[in-house]
């Protein structure tokens, strides 16, 4: 365990789904306090049963939410601000993958990606890093993508917002790191997930490990002196 992140509040979106979920077990084992946000439940509730399981001693709230509504990420920021007294590590795993071809994609592709790609991080990180600029400590993870780099057929509304969140995270950090609020982006290239199984053209079986992502990230958000890791690429040995 590190003791950095003992005791530490974290929001985790996107917490039932690949990388969310391993990132939270992750925290867990390192004695974070949890508040979990998804679109299921169901799924939610299995979660923090898993999660009391490798530890029984933190707190775990949750919530489910559909995050592209504003009224969901209203409703999701006062029963945050109802169960913690604040947030100190913000990892925002949300975010929709779509493969269409620009003829076939419409406003409605593009407006969803946008929402929960980058305009929720940008709201949650608005409202939740007041108190860790208050507090001098702080941590936010952008989940990049590969795509935050690059092109691919068919991909022009997801890279779109990939490249977004890339320039947010930039931005961020250089605004924040004075205050000792560390913005990092992490870009894993395709990951043995759900999400991941959309991407029928490449194989399966060459992709990232969630479970080796979320150590990473739990990994280089325990950095405390003077080195930071501003962003990451993590990338596949093999690409079929």
């Amino acid at each position: 365990m590190n003791t950095i992140l003992k005791n530490k509040n974290c929001l985790v979106t996107g917490a039932t789904g690949g990388i969310g979920k391993e990132i939270s077990k992750e925290l867990a084992s390192n004695s974070c306090n949890l508040f979990l946000t998804s679109t299921n439940n169901t799924k939610l509730i299995k979660l923090k049963n898993q999660l009391k399981k490798i530890n029984k001693n933190i707190k775990i709230e949750f919530l489910s939410a559909d995050l592209t509504i504003q009224e969901d990420i209203t409703e999701l920021i006062g029963t945050i601000n109802k169960k913690f007294s604040s947030i100190d590590i913000i990892i925002n795993s949300a975010g929709v993958f779509m493969i269409k071809s620009i003829e076939r994609s419409t406003i409605d592709d593009f407006e969803k990606s946008i929402n929960l790609n980058v305009k929720l991080p940008f709201i949650l990180c608005k409202e939740f890093t007041k108190n860790m600029i208050k507090k001098k400590w702080g941590r936010v993870v952008m989940i990049g993508s590969s795509s935050s780099y690059s092109g691919f057929e068919k991909g022009s509304v997801y890279c779109a917002s990939k490249h977004s969140i890339l320039g947010l995270s930039r931005a961020l950090n250089a605004e924040l790191k004075k205050k000792n609020v560390r913005v990092l982006s992490v870009s894993p290239a395709s990951t043995q997930t759900n999400m991941g199984k959309i991407s029928t053209e490449q194989d399966f079986s060459t992709f990232l490990d969630p479970k080796e992502v979320a150590q990473y990230i739990t990994h280089v958000i325990s950095f405390d002196n003077e080195m930071i890791v501003d962003e990451s690429r993590l990338n596949r040995i093999t690409i079929k």
